[in-house]
């Protein structure tokens, strides 16, 4: 089942009963301010951040199963007030990781240090979710990739270690998906879209087949397309008819 919705988020949310979601990823609005060529980002103010985030992230934590885990992707203009919001609604001690997906992109800028990640914040509903770690085993040969030429091997772990036998290493709290270029299939001109490649670890660790889970900003709907190939069910929302439309398309092609 794919639901890909035309609506606000707190109408579908508000038409959504309790523990019913699986996982909840969303890529949120990042809070710089900017009109994009797609959608109106929020100001980068406490307040307008506050009153759009809090009914909002209360309302996930309402639909979300007591097994379930939510995916908060953003950058950090605004981390550091969702970190506040979410210890308030899911608890301090439901926190679970701070994951950094990192990239590179051209950039010009010599007056401080290149601003090249975003911050995925992960919280829990209760002690008891979901976590497939088998899936977040990553091969030394790409590890080493990863890490360039500033690697080393004691860093790597050791290869006869049991996690090396079973295919690898954990992948640690960091992640390097190149973004995506002009000419990629994957690319629907959706700025700010996201790779699929990302998007594929999170929904493999927190959740299983036929698991349901949620999009509330869904953008050019990577995650429905995601889930489509993974065997989830989905359910997600956006404002934009161009959104929903790009969304529609991709699960009904072989993109």
């Amino acid at each position: 089942m794919i639901d890909i919705r035309l609506s606000d988020n707190l109408e579908l949310m508000a038409e959504m009963q309790d523990n019913t979601v699986d996982l909840i990823y969303c890529d949120i609005l990042y809070g710089t301010g900017r009109k994009f060529k797609d959608y109106q980002d929020l100001k980068p103010k406490r307040e307008i951040i506050e009153n759009h985030y809090i009914p909002r992230i209360k309302e996930m934590h309402r639909v979300l199963k007591d097994t379930g885990s939510i995916y908060l992707q953003m950058d950090t203009k605004i981390n550091h007030w969702l970190r506040c919001i979410l210890d308030d609604v899911f608890g301090y001690d439901k926190f679970l990781n701070e994951v950094i997906w990192c990239y590179t992109m051209p950039n010009n800028c010599k007056t401080k240090w290149n601003s090249k990640h975003d911050n995925i914040l992960v919280y829990t509903k209760t002690k008891n979710y979901t976590f497939n770690w088998e899936t977040c085993l990553v091969d030394y040969s790409e590890s080493s990739k990863e890490r360039g030429k500033y690697s080393s091997n004691s860093m790597m772990g050791k290869a006869d270690s049991p996690l090396s036998k079973l295919g690898g290493k954990m992948q640690e709290d960091w992640i390097v998906v190149h973004t995506l270029k002009g000419n990629s299939k994957e690319y629907q001109k959706y700025q700010t879209q996201k790779p699929k490649a990302l998007i594929e670890k999170f929904i493999k660790a927190s959740s299983n087949e036929g698991d349901l889970v949620a999009d509330f900003y869904a953008g050019s709907f990577t995650t429905a397309e995601v889930c489509k190939d993974l065997n989830r069910n989905f359910i997600g929302c956006d404002i934009s008819e161009k959104a929903v439309q790009i969304g529609r398309a991709r699960v009904n092609s072989n993109v």
